[in-house]
């Protein structure tokens, strides 16, 4: 191999570059070729059969993959051929690949990192003070909530933190206030409390459902605001999030979780009415944010038929809003995109668009 400053190695290592089986002798025998050689050495095309495809038949009645999907994988092999960028690109294109997916993907995973970084400085800063964060996930059937929620809670210490998804109350608590069962399960001191679903079931889910009268629907309405001044003036802060898609992307991802045999635990009864009632639904939400829309307490839009969107900005509006240390050393912008997350204001008529 030729050292710096050898022009005379240089050219002979020129006319004699190894061949494709040469450079897998090489990597075998963990030796690699010169750096000067590395953007001109073929990389070896995989075999048809193997999964390849050819040169330009992902266009030809070929559906183009996700990375993760059957087929939309690189293997070990492929990995250790690679020594080019152009290489690289050749073999993702040939397999079918979406580049521009695996672009977003990895700006998507860098953004999420970072931003979770933010969030474990949020929560020492929460067990330091001894603050109360009660973060409220609402929103229509399959709007992401509960992914944005692990997105949320991913890094953070357990013992600081709790997700709340209760299941529909029990005979016992039937007969209590309807808040009673919600009341245990606010943050105590330094916590920090994501709820997948609240009490504003009973703003919408329950009176759509028949699952409560209309008198207890219009006094679960009235009483609302009364509840969560009582928490704003107390110390704990709220923050209310609404996850807002369309009936189109609803319906798509309804059929997602149909055809996956992993995520077909998460249809139920009242989502396979969720199309049939979308009207309904509409209506009664709009009636709880004009209801329960208030300065302490306000809603929080999240157009959220972009998942990966939808995440990164809801996580950017928390860490935005609370004045946690150390978040002027950030190194990701903290101001969410106001094109994704909005707040409530009465002239708005139609959410999901």
């Amino acid at each position: 191999m030729a050292v710096e400053g050898d022009s005379a190695g240089k050219s002979k290592d020129r006319k004699n570059r190894p061949g494709t089986d040469d450079i897998d002798d090489l990597v075998q025998k963990g030796r690699g070729p010169h750096a000067n050689e590395l953007e001109t050495i073929p990389t070896k095309v995989p075999l048809q059969g193997d999964g390849y495809l050819p040169p330009g038949s992902a266009s030809i009645g070929t559906v183009v993959k996700q990375i993760g999907e059957p087929g939309g994988t690189l293997t070990e092999d492929d990995l250790r051929r690679i020594n080019t960028r152009k290489g690289l690109i050749q073999l993702l294109e040939n397999r079918g690949v979406e580049i521009e997916d695996v672009r977003k993907r990895l700006l998507y995973e860098y953004e999420l990192r970072q931003l979770q970084v933010e969030l474990v400085k949020l929560q020492r800063w929460v067990q330091h003070t001894g603050e109360r964060i009660a973060i409220l996930v609402e929103g229509r059937d399959a709007a992401g909530k509960g992914g944005t929620i692990r997105r949320f809670t991913e890094h953070l210490n357990p013992r600081a933190m709790r997700v709340v998804a209760l299941p529909k109350p029990s005979d016992e608590e039937r007969g209590q206030w309807y808040f009673q069962r919600y009341i245990r399960q606010l943050p105590n001191k330094g916590e920090i409390v994501f709820f997948d679903r609240s009490w504003y079931n009973r703003a919408v889910v329950e009176p759509v459902m028949g699952f409560c009268s209309k008198k207890e629907h219009q006094r679960f309405l009235q009483q609302v605001p009364e509840f969560e001044h009582m928490l704003y003036e107390d110390g704990v802060t709220i923050i209310k999030f609404w996850f807002s898609i369309s009936k189109e992307e609803q319906a798509r991802r309804f059929e997602a979780r149909r055809q996956n045999p992993l995520k077909q635990w998460k249809l139920s009864p009242v989502d396979e009415k969720a199309q049939e009632l979308w009207d309904a639904y509409t209506r009664n939400k709009e009636e709880m944010f004009s209801k329960t829309h208030t300065t302490y307490s306000p809603w929080i839009i999240v157009k959220a038929n972009d998942k990966q969107t939808a995440r990164l900005e809801s996580l950017r509006y928390v860490l935005n809003l609370l004045l946690y240390k150390g978040k002027e050393e950030a190194q990701i912008r903290l101001t969410p995109d106001p094109n994704v997350i909005t707040r409530f204001h009465r002239k708005m008529v139609e959410l999901d668009l």
